[in-house]
């Protein structure tokens, strides 16, 4: 046989090998994960490129799978507070919040990671409505869930992603208390230029 075809005939074998388990993996991963994590993690990726109506969909499909999927709900409920929709938001998470209590093993730190953020999640929405003394409550109850999940993003993350400061949830409940304390008319409630540092928590 001519070393040329033989050296060919190797170098597209070796290659078909790699594509097969690389098309294998991928289709197993797909095949073997949870009903609505696919569609949920689709979601989380148009959340964050800010294409709300099509992670509000993927997040519904999801549901439509796994009715109570926390991944999904949490995420419907992030669509609706970037809607505005604070209501909708705040019914979303009763909800996801309600079902966790009811639900949550002892050992499941992830879950516990879920519920710390559908509080600190709650606690914005009640924030951007108005909510003042729900949104403290919401806020401490997340800090008493898990802190660690609701702190501010990391150095590693700060490094790889260029993250500005944020206001976490120990800042801003810390600021409501404060401004709670005077009187109402001397009371600054919303600071627009920080606000909008306040970081919301994903699926």
């Amino acid at each position: 046989m001519n070393p040329r075809m033989l050296r060919r005939f190797i170098i597209l074998m070796v290659a078909l090998t790699v594509g097969m388990f690389l098309f294998w993996d991928l289709l197993k991963s797909y095949v073997t994960q949870p009903a609505g994590d696919f569609d949920t993690k689709m979601g989380d990726q148009r959340l964050t490129e800010g294409n709300l109506e099509e992670a509000l969909e993927h997040f519904n499909l999801a549901l439509d799978e796994s009715p109570d999927h926390r991944g999904a709900l949490m995420g419907r409920a992030l669509v609706f507070i970037q809607q505005d929709d604070h209501d909708s938001a705040i019914a979303e998470l009763d909800y996801l919040i309600d079902y966790l209590h009811e639900n949550l093993e002892d050992d499941d730190g992830t879950g516990r990671g879920v519920l710390a953020s559908a509080y600190a999640n709650r606690g914005i929405a009640n924030d951007r409505a108005g909510l003042y003394d729900k949104a403290l409550e919401d806020y401490i109850a997340s800090l008493n869930v898990d802190q660690e999940t609701v702190e501010g993003p990391g150095v590693i993350h700060k490094i790889l992603y260029g993250s500005e400061d944020v206001s976490t949830v120990r800042d801003r409940a810390r600021y409501i208390y404060e401004q709670l304390q005077l009187p109402e008319d001397q009371r600054l409630m919303r600071v627009p230029e920080l606000d909008e540092k306040q970081r919301m928590y994903k699926p």
